[in-house]
């Protein structure tokens, strides 16, 4: 994010500087950092603001892995973070790690350092380092957050892999259709009409859209470029997702899978928090922000239940919360208190069922999508040909 300052320089003027940043705060840490006296900040507007996929994401995987490695090497947490800031490249990176380690000197704990940069430090991650830090094992937090995030990313990689292919299919029919339409079409239909073929009714149809685009081809381009960026700027649009989501929901097979899906990432983040030492009232509230509104609802229900006594397996069952397998799993766990393990069990259970059905799914969508473009690109092939096919048919 770029940020405006107005700012005294070292030598007493006063300069307009525009740096990069993750925050106010970093963006400030950078001024000063060159001996400059901030007066003022604001964040600059723009495509580069309000375009959220223009924001660099801070790593916080990596900077998790390599925190690790030197806090097992021996080294004190302000030091380890203090050679992360000098090994980064990037400026507003570099500043972030830099003003962390500037809070951690004044005697703050990770946490709340950590806390006052919510666009790098999700509140997952800070409540998890907040839990170590009453227990004194930020080593073993940190591990268990890199194993947690690696967990969530293989499932999303095989998720993208499943739709690879799919997708290309798409595309490359899409492009032959699309080739078809705006360039073969127009030119079959300047033969017919010039030779004043009868043709059958869907020839009609098809070839009637070739002398359209024969006439009008650059307005026909651009209603189907207008076309592409309104869906393109639709599928963006927050409400519009809202929609899709809750039709996919709603359909049998895709809404128990995605139900599924979201269930298994709850677990395992429940999991992950309950083994870190947060009490499970806090562990579910932040879990919620990962479930549908639907299941949120649920949640909410079965967390009132909880603390109300209530068995967390019954109350998790009461709310269409639990499988079958997941249900018998956290009545094990409450008998032998160890609902942190099991939790992480039941996702990793869940993961390789919801595997099994990309699979599945897969290996049936992709010959019946095939099918499908091949029966669209003929459909359009006959349709120009057909009434060669008949000539040749009343010559016989």
């Amino acid at each position: 994010m770029r940020f405006e300052l107005k700012a005294v320089s070292p030598e007493g003027r006063v300069e307009s500087l525009d740096l990069h940043g993750l925050d106010q705060a970093s963006a400030v840490q950078q001024a000063e950092s060159r001996g400059y006296t901030v007066l003022g900040v604001r964040a600059r507007g723009g495509v580069g603001v309000s375009w959220r996929g223009g924001q660099a994401r801070f790593p916080l995987v990596l900077f998790s892995q390599e925190l690790l490695v030197l806090l097992n090497a021996g080294l004190p947490l302000v030091e380890s973070i203090e050679t992360l800031a000098e090994r980064e490249r990037r400026s507003e990176f570099r500043a972030l790690l830099e003003r962390v380690a500037a809070i951690l000197r004044q005697g703050n704990t990770l946490s709340s350092a950590l806390q006052q940069f919510p666009l790098a430090f999700p509140p997952l991650y800070v409540s998890t380092v907040q839990a170590s830090e009453k227990t004194s094992d930020l080593a073993p937090a940190l591990g268990r957050y890199v194993a947690y995030q690696n967990q969530l990313e293989a499932i999303r990689k095989r998720l993208v892999n499943a739709a690879i292919y799919p997708a290309l299919l798409i595309g490359v029919g899409g492009l032959v259709s699309l080739f078809l339409l705006l360039y073969v079409v127009p030119r079959f239909s300047r033969i017919y009409e010039e030779r004043s073929v009868d043709l059958p009714f869907f020839s009609k149809i098809l070839l009637s859209w070739g002398q359209l685009v024969e006439g009008h081809g650059a307005l026909v381009m651009g209603i189907l470029a207008g076309l592409a960026i309104a869906a393109v700027y639709a599928l963006r649009n927050a409400q519009v997702k809202a929609r899709i989501d809750n039709v996919l929901w709603k359909l049998p097979a895709i809404g128990e899978r995605l139900k599924l899906y979201q269930l298994a990432r709850f677990y395992r983040t429940i999991g992950m928090l309950l083994r870190g030492g947060t009490p499970l009232p806090t562990a579910l509230r932040m879990g919620a922000e990962l479930l549908h509104p639907l299941l949120r609802a649920r949640l909410a229900t079965a967390s009132r239940a909880v603390n109300e006594g209530r068995p967390v397996s019954e109350a998790m069952e009461a709310n269409g919360l639990t499988t079958i397998i997941a249900q018998r799993m956290l009545a094990v766990g409450e008998k032998s208190g160890n609902m942190g393990e099991m939790m992480e069990r039941i996702a990793e259970f869940h993961d390789e069922e919801i595997a099994r059905w990309i699979d599945w799914f897969v290996r049936l969508f992709e010959p019946l999508l095939m099918a499908a473009i091949g029966l669209v690109i003929g459909a359009i092939v006959v349709l120009m040909y057909m009434p060669i096919f008949e000539l040749a048919g009343s010559l016989k």
